[in-house]
């Protein structure tokens, strides 16, 4: 009875063909990571050489890991218990701490940034360990597994922290490197051995809702700087066009992911028996992608805000094509994965974003992005076409 009443309010209970919707707590607790998505867009915008790229790629990727590794408890674990609800509390206001550390994490701040970031991944994974000793033997395994990397990694962390410059750099280098590398590995811990993908029995339709979810914030409060940014501009018709086209780039990102994608990838994970491969391949790895996209655009948005009459600058045509065409890369993964195809529409899209290129050696911000869009709204349209002409999860 005792076990029961343990297992009831520990873990989520599992019922055949149906998903658990993303609960409040969960998307409250997003919402300092869309705050730490803005962050790293400034930081780029602020920072904004191939060095800088590379400071901002490596935040970038620790932002993720800490949220993603938290998205996949969250799916064996009731947020709306007690325990579980306070330990998203508590990784929350380590979030901001995180959050807000991030502008001066290759400065000051760097072991500020270091200790919050090793404290969330140690600790919620300890939690977890923790939380499954009794009903699940399986993932507390898995965990305790973890665990002992993300105990590795942190030392790399912290003591990256307490160094500087270049030294700094590697060490970082070194610690996202190993988090990235252990779960495509399994964890592997002498004594533990290592853990399968068949061992990580997630529940697809709540992965592909917490991504999904996360990626409308994401692209919500890109729309909100937008707006806020044109309000305290004139409003010339150059820049009212390029509010325009900032808009029109989220909408067309939108129904990129949105309009098929998502739905299909939820449908298809929930009838497969390895749902742990696909799901750290289409949502762990690929959608990192995705985010980094995000990312880039809300620089981008921000130069074509700013600058839309310029043209030839390298800089900002990088972030102009770089970041839609990351975004589209990220989706044609994501959808090559959950769907066993590549879709043409996207193949298409991705050597069109490469075909500007050369133009924007001579086209202005404003022209140049808005034909990112176009080809974005290409692709939208084309998928959408497709697939109502063809049977179910295929693309003519």
């Amino acid at each position: 009875m005792g076990e029961q009443k343990h297992k009831a309010y520990w873990l989520r209970a599992r019922v055949a063909h149906k998903h658990h919707k993303v609960s409040f707590v969960e998307l409250f607790f997003d919402l300092v990571f869309v705050f730490a998505l803005t962050q790293l867009s400034h930081r780029l915008l602020a920072h904004f050489t191939l060095l800088g790229a590379l400071e901002t790629a490596i935040l970038l990727l620790a932002v993720w890991w800490v949220w993603v590794y938290t998205t996949w408890v969250t799916n064996w674990l009731d947020p709306d218990s007690g325990p579980v609800r306070a330990m998203l509390f508590l990784l929350m206001l380590a979030g901001l701490v995180l959050s807000t550390s991030i502008p001066d994490a290759f400065g000051e701040k760097g072991l500020a940034f270091a200790i919050a970031y090793a404290a969330m991944q140690v600790g919620r994974s300890l939690f977890t360990a923790w939380s499954m000793r009794r009903d699940h033997p399986v993932n507390h395994r898995n965990f305790r597994r973890m665990t002992w990397w993300l105990a590795f990694s942190g030392g790399l962390w912290i003591a990256g922290g307490v160094a500087e410059g270049e030294v700094r750099l590697g060490l970082w280098i070194a610690a996202i490197a190993t988090e990235y590398l252990s779960p495509a590995i399994g964890f592997p811990v002498p004594g533990l051995g290592r853990s399968e993908t068949s061992d990580w029995d997630v529940e697809g339709g709540h992965m592909a809702e917490r991504c999904g979810l996360f990626l409308i914030i994401a692209l919500g409060e890109s729309i909100l700087v937008t707006g806020t940014n044109f309000s305290d501009m004139d409003w010339t018709l150059a820049n009212a066009t390029s509010f325009l086209v900032a808009f029109l780039g989220s909408v067309a990102m939108w129904a990129v992911y949105f309009n098929v994608g998502s739905g299909q990838a939820s449908r298809i994970l929930a009838q497969t028996r390895d749902t742990g491969q696909i799901a750290r391949l289409a949502y762990t790895y690929d959608h990192i992608i995705i985010v980094a996209g995000l990312v880039l655009t809300a620089a981008a948005d921000e130069f074509l805000l700013t600058h839309p009459d310029q043209p030839g600058d390298t800089a900002i045509a990088a972030a102009v094509i770089g970041g839609p065409l990351l975004f589209l890369t990220g989706v044609t993964l994501f959808k090559r994965v959950t769907t066993d195809r590549l879709p043409r529409s996207h193949v298409v899209g991705l050597a069109l974003m490469l075909g500007l290129v050369p133009l924007a050696l001579v086209l202005p911000t404003l022209a140049l992005a808005a034909l990112s869009v176009a080809v974005l709204g290409v692709v939208a349209i084309w998928e959408q076409v497709a697939l109502g002409r063809a049977p179910p999860l295929e693309e003519t």
